[in-house]
């Protein structure tokens, strides 16, 4: 039986494994696929339809058919021309996607650098604000509170200076017991409020004229040309002589209370050379002076630590947004190497297939319909058997004829127009 078996599977080689002489020699695929179906039957015929053969013969026709198609050059590349022509576009679409990446990779070294040189900028502006056109320098902050410190103390020297001074000269009537207390009275502003509300308003509010004329100093600074310093010179005019007035009316009082029958009127020539005229008209309008510049000082030191703080800000600010920009930016890099590295794949894929051989499924397909149509019909016409063990020969090979296509891929060849076998 093994003798007879090995017989019918070298009967087969010999017979399908040659080299197709018909289709070579004629170039008719017709009556290529006509030998297939004689091939089919005659073998079928010397095998007695057995499935075991006919799984042989399969495998030998479809090695044949691949073998052919290996040296069948001119078909090849035209079977590999679409896979160069999708290779030529994806290679086109990764220069794209290479562009892409570069300006996005171009993008986030300068955003790094960018948003390195904002945190820098937010450090260093703290420590040399005049390089950012700040103006000030180091220790703004000392600066400030040491002003604040000093302006603190000589305002309320000046409330209470003004307030006595004031007092004494519109409202205070002398006698022997207050003559000690002409330049500071305790007692004025109390006394103010006793004799009538207004009163005391208006002593209460004096001395922030003062300070108001004080803080116009500081704005008018701020000017440019030379406007600003005339009306500086006015404004320190006014207060001058107010405070000489001050000091004038107070020491007239003074001088009525203690003049006698031979003493002259009282006039400016002797108030000049009175000490306590020009005590009042300094210890008014020179702390005066000292307290606008202290004021001008501080409020420098104020708008540049503002500046600082403003400055720091709008910093915070560019480097949320850039942040922003920067993970965006990051993930649309991400995105592109993704891409690249997907096409790369499908290019190196179509490489391969393309150094390889492809198979046309359909054309295979269709020998092998023929191959397997001869086989079947030796077995129904030309074998003696029972209709029953016919029948069940022809199922088994049936069931034999879709593994084999199933082994080589082809278990659905409409699904798939040709395979690729690397070389």
């Amino acid at each position: 039986m093994m003798k007879s078996l090995q017989q019918l599977f070298r009967l087969k080689n010999d017979e399908v494994s040659g080299k197709l002489p018909d289709e070579t020699q004629t170039g008719s695929r017709e009556l290529v696929r006509l030998t297939h179906y004689q091939r089919g039957f005659g073998a079928s015929v010397k095998a007695m339809g057995k499935p075991i053969v006919f799984k042989a013969c399969l495998q030998n026709l479809y090695r044949s058919f691949e073998e052919q198609c290996r040296k069948q050059k001119v078909e090849q590349e035209s079977l590999k021309q679409i896979y160069r022509e999708d290779q030529e576009r994806n290679r086109s679409e990764l220069k794209k996607c290479e562009t892409t990446l570069e300006i996005a990779e171009a993008k986030e070294k300068e955003l790094n650098e960018t948003i390195e040189r904002t945190r820098k900028d937010m450090v260093e502006v703290r420590q040399h604000p005049e390089k950012y056109g700040i103006e000030g320098g180091k220790g703004i902050k000392v600066q400030f509170y040491m002003g604040l410190a000093f302006l603190f103390p000589i305002t309320l020297y000046l409330l209470v200076f003004y307030i006595s001074a004031c007092y004494s000269a519109f409202f205070k009537e002398f006698d022997d017991n207050s003559l000690t207390a002409a330049i500071f009275d305790a007692d004025a502003l109390k006394n103010a409020f006793q004799a009538s509300w207004l009163e005391g308003i208006f002593i209460m509010t004096i001395p922030f004229v003062f300070m108001g004329l004080g803080y116009l100093i500081h704005m008018l600074l701020k000017e440019k040309g030379k406007m600003k310093w005339i009306k500086i010179g006015l404004l320190g005019l006014v207060t001058f002589l107010f405070d000489v007035i001050l000091a004038y009316q107070i020491e007239k009082k003074i001088y009525d209370f203690n003049k006698t029958t031979s003493s002259e009127p009282y006039t400016l020539k002797i108030a000049l050379f009175e000490a306590e005229f020009w005590l009042i008209i300094f210890a008014g309008f020179m702390v005066y002076i000292i307290w606008g510049l202290v004021l001008d000082s501080m409020m420098k030191e104020y708008e540049s630590l503002d500046k600082v703080k403003t400055f720091i800000k709008v910093k915070k600010e560019e480097l949320v947004n850039l942040e922003a920009s920067k993970n965006a930016n990051t993930e649309k890099l991400n995105e592109g190497k993704q891409q690249v590295t997907a096409i790369n794949g499908i290019i190196a894929e179509l490489q391969t297939k393309i150094d390889g051989f492809i198979i046309p499924v359909k054309e295979y397909f269709y020998h092998h319909h023929k191959y397997k149509e001869g086989w079947f019909q030796a077995v129904s016409a030309e074998i003696a058997l029972p209709h029953r063990e016919k029948t069940l020969l022809l199922e088994l090979c049936e069931i034999i004829s879709k593994e084999h296509l199933n082994d080589i891929g082809l278990g659905e060849p409409e699904l798939q127009p040709q395979i690729e076998i690397e070389t």
